[in-house]
């Protein structure tokens, strides 16, 4: 793997042996020399895009008089295309543009839909008429909308070059061969979390306070402004970087393997051998072995013909023939599918609160004594909750069980996993027991707030950041470790694909359900401007019901796959013709 810096230059150690005086050197491009500022890029855009997240919905809500399903379908649709743009962004990034380029570009793109959003804020013409008499609101027309999703789009552009590059382009500003590299990255981790708590808690404190009880545009304006920032930090510190060549991405050599075994699909394994040439010496590079599953699959690498081959034992043509290497690949992420699944399913709870739920914190009671509580502030108690379990779990569970058996007891994946559905379940269950609540005082004394105290909404908000410590983690560690090092950028676009999925399904379900609720005049679960004239708790009932499906699909049949992935169950040797192997062995 090729590393450069953008001047190319070697540096000068040494002086020649005839100068009295020996030149400076030349600085070395990486480093905590270009980590700073990557870190400093980091902090400012984390903050920037954070604090629109936690906000958007009340923004919708109270600024374009979105109703309830339009609302939702809007806020899961943008949230699952900013995950599903990561995967293109990581594409772009391994096969063309480089992690630099696509970093930049992609923060280019950010300021630009924080701009048109903060132009949003800011021109009365471009949002319908604030909404004086529920539910008889003015609806955003056609070209205020078309300008809110122009705004909108930029930024999930923009999230697509970030996501998938941030983490990625830091970690190669060090080398990871020696122990001092290691070390060093280990640190930058460290670090890279510490300044994304940082920006968070400035994002959900500070600048939501500022969008919901000081001002809309100056609440965008701010991290429009330090988008901008973040680029200009990024761009001064361009020439103290270590900038990778594009390697090519898995994406392509699945695509390649789906191909040529469409192609190769009247083709039998046997009597014929596969292409399985040997590896490349790169970093972190292994063999796969063979295994028994998707064998449809093994004709991608059918070797039929000496003429698909060069004569350096090359395939002429990559999209016919492929090697067992890039057949291993794909299988191991099929294989994966049944684990996936469960995680998009208990995703699917934890993502609904932040649509759904902040719509209820937007008809209670929000004042603490004189203070008024933004209803942004609700993902809050998800992030300290996830925090402290961390800690009393690294702390505390897990020094005790040590000084209690002698041994390093760890929860299993399978537990963890286990325990991410039961609070999918339990979360919409407190929720729904909130809601009817809720609703019940607000018809009790006719208002649009119920004069339920918003922080009664603080258990199902923090339950749902249990959802996130134990399953999304372990969904995450689960893709992480379960795949070659090599395959580790393929994890993370996985982890993405999980969450756009999730909140496309939510989409789909909020759409499905309200037009079975409100058929014949019945009382819709959720919809309109007024969530008191839903039965908001049916559709938690809903959810949980999924939860309780998703569990027992998981303990009947997904869990299997937790264990034994990456296991060498199921191995063979290869199917060989033995002229022709040997043939490709020596090539």
């Amino acid at each position: 793997m090729e590393r450069r810096s953008d001047t190319d230059e070697p540096s000068s150690s040494s002086s020649s042996s005839s100068s009295s005086t020996p030149p400076p050197s030349k600085k070395l491009p990486g480093g905590w020399r270009s980590i700073k500022y990557i870190l400093g890029n980091e902090t400012f855009e984390k903050l920037a895009s954070m604090s629109l997240i936690a906000n958007i919905a009340v923004y919708l809500k109270t600024k374009y008089n979105m109703e309830g399903v339009f609302l939702v379908n809007v806020v899961s649709i943008w949230s699952g295309s900013s995950n599903v743009t990561a995967i293109l962004g990581a594409l772009i990034a391994d096969t063309w543009l480089g992690r630099f380029r696509t970093l930049l570009f992609g923060s280019i793109a950010s300021f630009l839909g924080m701009i048109f959003m903060t132009f949003t804020a800011a021109i009365p013409d471009l949002r319908p008429p604030t909404c004086t008499t529920l539910p008889n609101c003015t609806q955003p027309n056609n070209w205020q909308l078309t300008f809110l999703f122009v705004g909108m789009s930029f930024l999930a552009i923009g999230a697509g070059g970030i996501r998938p590059c941030n983490i990625a382009f830091g970690a190669d500003q060090f080398d990871t061969t020696t122990k001092k590299g290691k070390a060093q990255l280990e640190s930058f981790f460290n670090w890279w979390y510490f300044s994304f708590t940082v920006a968070l808690l400035i994002a959900l404190t500070g600048v939501v306070y500022i969008q919901t009880n000081v001002s809309w545009p100056l609440g965008f304006a701010i991290p429009a402004s330090c988008l901008l920032l973040s680029i200009i930090i990024f761009i001064i510190g361009h020439h103290t970087y270590i900038i990778m060549k594009p390697q090519g991405s898995i994406f392509i050599d699945m695509a390649r393997v789906i191909t040529a075994a469409c192609r190769k699909r009247r083709l039998t394994t046997s009597g014929n051998s596969l292409y399985d040439p040997p590896l490349q010496e790169l970093p972190g590079l292994t063999k796969l072995p063979y295994t028994d599953r998707f064998k449809c699959l093994d004709k991608a690498a059918i070797f039929a013909d000496e003429s698909e081959i060069d004569g350096k034992g090359f395939p002429k043509n990559n999209w016919r023939l492929c090697s067992l290497q890039q057949v291993e690949e794909l299988k191991m992420l099929i294989g994966m599918a049944p684990v996936w699944v469960a995680g998009i399913g208990f995703l699917m709870a934890m993502d609904l609160q932040n649509s759904i739920g902040i719509l209820q914190a937007i008809q209670t009671n929000k004042k603490i004594g004189l203070f008024n509580v933004p209803p942004g502030w609700m993902g809050l108690s998800s992030m300290i909750t996830l925090s402290l379990w961390i800690l009393l779990y690294e702390r505390i569970w897990v020094p005790q069980s040590r000084k209690l058996s002698g041994k390093n007891k760890r929860m299993t994946m399978k537990q963890r996993i286990n325990m991410g559905i039961l609070m999918s379940i339990i979360c919409p269950l407190v929720a729904a027991t909130v809601e009817k609540r809720r609703r019940e005082l607000a018809l009790r004394n006719g208002t649009f707030e119920s004069p339920m105290s918003i922080t009664l909404l603080l258990p199902q908000f923090a339950l749902s950041g249990l959802l996130e410590a134990f399953g999304a983690v372990a969904l995450m560690e689960f893709l992480a470790t379960k795949l070659p090092e090599t395959m580790r950028t393929v994890s993370g676009a996985i982890f993405f694909l999980s969450l756009s999925m999730a909140s496309y399904l939510n989409s789909v379900c909020v759409n499905i359900i309200f037009k079975i609720t409100s058929r014949k005049g019945g009382t819709p679960w959720l919809g309109g401007q007024d969530i008191n004239k839903n039965t908001l708790e049916n559709f938690y009932y809903f959810v949980a019901g999924l939860g309780c499906l998703n569990i027992l699909y998981f303990n009947l049949f997904g869990h299997q796959y937790v264990s034994n992935q990456g296991k060498a169950t199921g191995h063979r040797s290869v199917p060989e013709s033995s002229n022709e192997k040997e043939k490709l062995e020596t090539v």
